[in-house]
């Protein structure tokens, strides 16, 4: 974008916000550049930075009338690439829109703006003995616009579902500066068209979430945790069907490959958790009650599996400190992520009774294809949500070549080629792989329709 340009907009967003609000500030800019994607940095002509919800419309009235390409950022702990600013893009940050407006402590409802940080809410429902169960390992950073934009999942969706199902209502900004207001707050609400579905997960294709009305749970009191040692994968199916059936507060199976756990012990500094390694870990998280039952009922469960030889050992964890160090190989992600840069970081969605075949075939074809890198497989078990870590690749060719292996792989299993992370400009050429052309069609009919410029985040999702 050159000069004159940039500062006649510049002026323009400044008169309509106030000048505070839209900076051209090279640190500023340069802290915009990019998300946690390995998408090439860019930095931006201009950074604005609305505080209210209405200021977001009132600059996308502004962008419109100059046919101004925009991207918008929430916490910038995006995989996809979705939020890094492409050339002559200005960026709209959300970050200053975090404030809670309201709490329904009695039905358990709260009303936040796009850029409360997701641990910030956690704890603020905490207080008044209330629990947002979306928890992933971005938490400290995250904003719950961005999290309702990729329709994030998370450690425990088994049990509560993804991002889409704590929304009760959502306001957006469109991109030619209307407000739309859907601020529902009752669960049941059956009166036309659920117009908020088409924003949740849509990676802010069709418009940029402002506010949210999110439904809580009641706090449990108590958390029990325990690791448990596989021979197979068929041996953590069969423990995921039989703890569902016999664990109402299930609410975590994650699942680790032996190479993951090794992996994850020397970056995070781990000793093994058991002597002798196995070639699956399962982590198994009961959310529940304070009292003993919760604690004997999972350990009666565990108990049973050891004897019948369906799990080969086991760690209940008896404190807090304990279940945390049982987490801890499963929250060393992002140092995984950054000592095997650059990565190809998958996160697929694979049938269940197709994810063993499709994870040995995967296996063996990445060590042959590619023996100089490490392929790291771990998982969500309960949502047939796999993540794969491939990685240092050097070459631009090979990467995109392991990326083509994996995302055709999971279309012939019947599976997703994104989960939870979303489509961005990473995965933008494989989504044919998953959605078919009528589909696409009407994806492309709706950003058309809601967005007849093109401004915002143009050249995500769509191939």
């Amino acid at each position: 974008m050159h000069d004159s340009h940039s500062m006649f907009l510049q002026d323009a967003l400044a008169k309509a916000l106030g000048a505070d609000r839209v900076t051209a500030d090279r640190a500023t800019a340069d802290a915009h550049a990019a998300d946690w994607s390995d998408a090439p940095r860019c930095v931006p002509p201009l950074v604005i930075q609305p505080r209210t919800p209405e200021e977001v419309a009132r600059a996308f009235a502004v962008l419109a009338q100059h046919r101004q390409r925009v991207v918008v950022q929430g916490g910038l702990t995006g995989l996809a690439g979705a939020a890094t600013p492409q050339a002559g893009e200005v960026v709209l940050s959300l970050a200053r829109l975090n404030a809670i407006e309201a709490f329904d402590t009695t039905g358990g409802t709260i009303t936040v703006q796009a850029g409360v940080v997701l641990e910030q809410l956690q704890g603020h429902v905490e207080e008044a003995g209330w629990f947002f169960p979306l928890d992933l390992g971005a938490r400290g950073s995250c904003q719950l616009g961005g999290n309702a934009a990729t329709n994030a999942g998370g450690n425990r969706v088994l049990r509560f579902g993804t991002m889409r199902e704590r929304i009760l209502g959502l306001e957006v900004a469109l991109p030619d500066g209307t407000v739309l207001s859907m601020l529902n707050r009752t669960t049941k609400n059956t009166t036309g068209i659920d117009l908020k579905q088409l924003f949740i997960g849509s990676e802010g294709m069709l418009g940029a979430i402002t506010r949210l009305v999110l439904k809580l749970e009641p706090k449990p009191a108590a958390a029990q945790t325990a690791l448990c040692a596989l021979g197979s994968f068929d041996a953590a199916a069969q423990l995921l069907k039989t703890l569902r059936m016999r664990l109402p507060g299930l609410s975590s199976f994650e699942l680790m490959w032996d190479d993951f756990m090794l992996a994850a012990g020397e970056v995070a500094h781990l000793k093994p958790p058991f002597a002798t390694r196995y070639p699956v870990y399962a982590l198994v998280e009961t959310l529940g009650d304070a009292g003993d039952d919760a604690q004997r009922a999972l350990e009666a469960a565990l108990g049973d599996a050891l004897e019948a030889g369906s799990i080969d050992d086991v760690i209940v964890a008896q404190s807090i400190d304990q279940a945390k160090q049982l987490w801890a190989a499963r929250e060393s992600v992002g140092e995984l992520l950054a000592a095997t840069r650059p990565h190809a970081a998958f996160d697929v969605g694979v049938p269940m009774d197709a994810m063993e075949r499709c994870v040995s075939m995967l296996s063996a074809s990445l060590r042959t294809r590619f023996p100089a890198q490490r392929h790291l497989f771990f998982g969500h078990l309960g949502d047939g949500n796999l993540h794969v870590l491939s990685g240092p690749y050097h070459d631009e060719a090979a990467l995109h070549d392991v990326e083509r292996l994996v995302y055709e792989a999971v279309s012939d299993a019947g599976g997703c080629i994104s989960a939870e992370h979303g489509i961005g400009v990473v995965k933008r050429e494989f989504l044919p792989l998953t959605r078919s052309e009528a589909e696409l069609e009407l994806m492309r009919k709706l950003k058309t329709l809601l967005d007849p410029s093109h401004i915002l985040n143009a050249g995500r999702v769509m191939p």
